[in-house]
């Protein structure tokens, strides 16, 4: 495989999933870095890239940087582009969140149009571009939220990240209309789970399953519903967008959906009492006294907890051949690697 692959956002929670993929593969992988200096980052790559087939390489370019991507996009046969910010701990949404996913996509997508080698684009979207609030479902009168959909409900104000992400993605749509040079496949995973390739990495992934286990929900866990997904499913998803010719459109990723406290009765199922998990499930009045100590505004509560989702992962299955990792193995491999790696005691 001699491949190019420029990936963005590759040192990330799955973005360093992908890149050991691709290595093992045998590609060459261009990651893009802020500052290369910092190698602390990316040093498991390092390691990764030793023991396999691919090569890395590295190239400096910031997402809200005017033709930072068209260098190393020159040369490449495909991009894929995961970097995002993935936050709920924010001042500013729009310095924050929007303008680094809108402008970063915006700039990405038109490197590889000026590129006279980019053939595709494989996009990391969200569901959180699918749907905003869990109550959009029923507000739409619907059983299931499919690639059809699109989230309407979020605002700068109201869940931005999810915001950002539906943007984002309808910015790439419309970049690639706009052209005929390189197909574009989408990927839409819902809540990522699973062991991650670096301790240093700051996932809200792992802030939640701390979160669960060291007893922040100890009193009660809130009914709210989410789609859950393998970390290494996701990463298997992108290399397979990337390698079949016919995966075209959007991918809803989840191998189930569950509310909060569903998923700490699944924990406990598994370890029995190690850990301090949710006595009980909160009811939601008590989440309009108590939420602030979460981040959940009145608006996120009132339009959110309490209204159950169900998400379509039909086309990820039968399109990307995508076969799904049980949502107890996830548990269990990311508990073990956290303890390995001393976030957990």
């Amino acid at each position: 495989m001699n491949k190019t692959i420029l990936i963005t956002g590759g040192t990330g929670y799955i973005g360093s999933w992908v890149t050991k993929y691709l290595l093992e593969k045998g590609y060459t992988v261009r990651l893009t870095l802020r500052d290369k200096s910092k190698t602390q980052k990316y040093q498991h790559l390092i390691d990764i890239e030793k023991s396999s087939d691919g090569k890395l390489e590295f190239w400096e370019a910031d997402l809200l940087s005017e033709g930072a991507f068209d260098k190393p996009a020159e040369g490449s046969d495909a991009i894929i582009h995961m970097a995002s910010p993935f936050t709920l701990r924010f001042k500013d949404a729009q310095k924050e969140l929007i303008d680094p996913a809108l402008k970063g996509t915006r700039n990405v997508l038109c490197a590889a149009s000026k590129s006279s080698t980019v053939e595709k684009v494989v996009l990391t979207s969200s569901v959180a571009a699918v749907h905003g609030d869990n109550i959009d479902m029923k507000e739409l009168g619907i059983s299931e939220f499919t690639e059809e959909h699109f989230n309407y409900s979020s605002t700068v104000s109201h869940q931005p990240y999810s915001y950002s992400k539906v943007l984002a993605e309808k910015e790439a749509w419309k970049i690639y209309e706009s052209q005929n040079q390189w197909k574009l496949v989408v990927i839409n995973p819902s809540f990522v789970l699973g062991p991650s390739l670096t301790i240093s990495s700051n996932s809200e992934s792992l802030n939640f399953m701390k979160d669960m286990l060291t007893g922040k929900y100890y009193m009660g866990a809130p009914n709210l519903m989410f789609g859950f997904v393998d970390v290494r499913d996701v990463a298997n998803a992108h290399i397979l967008a990337l390698e079949n010719e016919k995966a075209e459109g959007r991918h809803i990723l989840a191998e189930r959906t569950m509310n909060v406290y569903e998923f700490s009765r699944l924990i406990k199922s598994i370890y029995g009492n190690k850990y301090k998990l949710p006595l009980m499930q909160s009811p939601k009045f008590m989440l309009y006294l108590v939420g602030w100590m979460f981040n959940l505004k009145p608006k996120f509560i009132r339009r959110n907890v309490g209204y159950d989702i169900k998400l379509n992962n039909t086309k990820s299955k039968e399109k990307l051949g995508l076969k799904y990792t049980p949502l107890e193995k996830t548990i269990e491999d990311m508990v073990r690697q956290m303890q390995e790696s001393k976030i957990l005691k």
